[in-house]
């Protein structure tokens, strides 16, 4: 296959090319290049003898765009803007390390699922605040502008803000008393533990989420006796532990080790938990890099 002259072709020719046509005067044109005229006009016309066309008539006057110069110009216009978009974008990022960031991460999940990340951020912002709460907490902190923007958990009521998905999410599974005869199975289903108590919150805390799981245990036919779920992760597990009930949580728990409690996967149920970035919408395009940065640091899927 023949490679055509563009293949090859020095983006550096269009820019001087489009200085020129903008000056109509060699002169100026490397005067606004910061070279010398000589040099300049070889570079057109190497960029006409690449082309296979004439770009300028040259008269004592300056220069004059041909039809196909006009046309050409046309041509690499949108490149160039394009060009000095994408350099701008990339310098934003660069420039990261010197911002910066009040950040909320919810403590729905596992927090070493953030570690990688965290790593990451900080070595990107000089000054970094993490705040760790549950989602709608963190949600209204962000309204108020007290947080730039928050990973959060979905499904989650987020009116007044953008909440992007971060395409990863996990499984909820058990955690119950080691010293329940059901922690000896590989595996259980919801129905399986309707007679067991329920550690699990009020509708009012995260209504989004309440509505969302009440739907699927209905769909799986469970209705546990519930008991309120304790807001502190570690008082949660020490009363599994003591046997007083289970609880439901992200797969991402199973990396604690707490002695009498077992985590086990359900086999009955779609039950997830997912991941989102929250921030006012007129903050989108400042903290967006943040969507990339988080999907390629976690440490943990399902």
């Amino acid at each position: 296959m023949t490679t055509s002259p563009l293949h090859s072709l020095d983006i550096r020719l269009l820019r001087y090319f489009s200085v020129v046509a903008e000056e109509n005067n060699m002169s100026r044109a490397a005067q606004r290049l910061f070279m010398s005229q000589p040099p300049l006009s070889r570079h057109i016309r190497q960029l006409e003898e690449r082309l296979g066309v004439t770009l300028f008539v040259r008269h004592t006057r300056g220069l004059t765009l041909t039809e196909d110069g006009q046309r050409v110009l046309e041509i690499v216009r949108p490149l160039l803007a394009l060009q000095d978009k994408t350099w701008m974008a990339l310098s934003q990022i660069a420039k990261t390390g010197e911002q910066s960031l009040r950040l909320g991460l919810s403590t729905a999940f596992e927090q070493g699922v953030f570690a990688a990340f965290e790593s990451q951020l900080a070595s990107r912002i000089q000054k970094l605040q993490i705040v760790r709460h549950g989602s709608p907490e963190l949600a209204r902190q962000v309204r108020r502008g007290k947080l730039d923007a928050a990973l959060v958990a979905l499904p989650l009521e987020h009116s007044g803000l953008s909440v992007t998905p971060i395409g990863w999410q996990e499984s909820m599974i058990a955690a119950l008393p080691a010293l329940w005869p059901e922690a000896a199975l590989p595996s259980l289903s919801l129905t399986s533990l309707n007679h067991r108590p329920l550690f699990w919150f009020k509708r009012e805390r995260n209504p989004a989420f309440f509505d969302y799981t009440r739907h699927i245990f209905r769909r799986a036919g469970y209705s546990p006796a519930l008991i309120e779920e304790p807001m502190e992760h570690d008082v949660l597990l020490a009363r599994i532990a003591q046997g007083d009930g289970l609880s439901l949580v992200p797969a991402s728990f199973s990396a604690i080790q707490r002695q009498g409690v077992i985590f086990l996967p359900l086999t009955d149920t779609e039950l997830r938990i997912s991941m989102g970035l929250a921030t006012l919408p007129e903050n989108v395009t400042k903290v967006g890099w943040l969507q990339t940065v988080v999907t390629q640091s976690l440490t943990i899927s399902s």
